[in-house]
């Protein structure tokens, strides 16, 4: 996954068999809205994202579609937002994305696009983008404090674990900041 991935020259039988793999692999977990080709060993620039709305407070998935050679041309609006990914699963963190971009790239039709995303929206399309240039999440991590788990305390509620505290318990603070740098290797 640490490699840049090659862009898709022509819409074939290949690339839709690709497309419905990442479809049906984003489908069969739980929790996730992105998938990148290179996450399922295709290093074709080809991502899957279920973009949503906001209703009452929630960010609601829509439909996945394909986008086939995303380049961000524009971005803006950069903070500190939610983050995870499929490939670290039950790990979190808080990165700074870009919370408006601007993409040129093709559809599952190879119909050319150019479409802005905003919000959270944004946040998805520029981590599937990542992962196409062989970038984590991981990598946008500021500090090891960004990082957590969820976890079910005693009461069977769900509560924010510091990823430190994992490290905390077997008393070596430091391994932590090890781990961050060196990328989860």
């Amino acid at each position: 996954m640490r490699h840049k991935s090659e862009p898709v020259n022509q819409i074939n039988h290949q690339v839709r068999r690709l497309i419905r793999d990442l479809q049906d692999t984003l489908q069969a977990s739980e929790d996730g809205i992105g998938l990148a080709a290179p996450q399922i060993n295709f290093h074709k620039r080809v991502v899957i994202v279920s973009l949503g709305i906001e209703a009452d407070g929630k960010w609601q998935a829509g439909t996945p579609e394909a986008l086939i050679n995303p380049q961000v041309v524009e971005m803006s609006d950069e903070r500190k937002d939610f983050d995870g990914c499929l490939s670290f699963p039950g790990l979190y963190g808080k990165t700074i994305r870009p919370h408006r971009l601007r993409v040129v790239g093709w559809n599952e039709q190879g119909q050319p696009f150019d479409r802005i995303y905003e919000g959270f929206n944004a946040v998805v399309v520029h981590h599937e983008i990542d992962h196409l240039d062989g970038v984590l999440f991981i990598d946008r991590i500021e500090s090891v404090n960004d990082l957590y788990t969820i976890r079910k305390n005693t009461r069977g509620e769900l509560v924010v674990v510091p990823f430190s505290d994992n490290f905390r318990r077997n008393e070596n603070p430091d391994c932590a900041d090890t781990f961050l740098k060196q990328g989860l290797a």
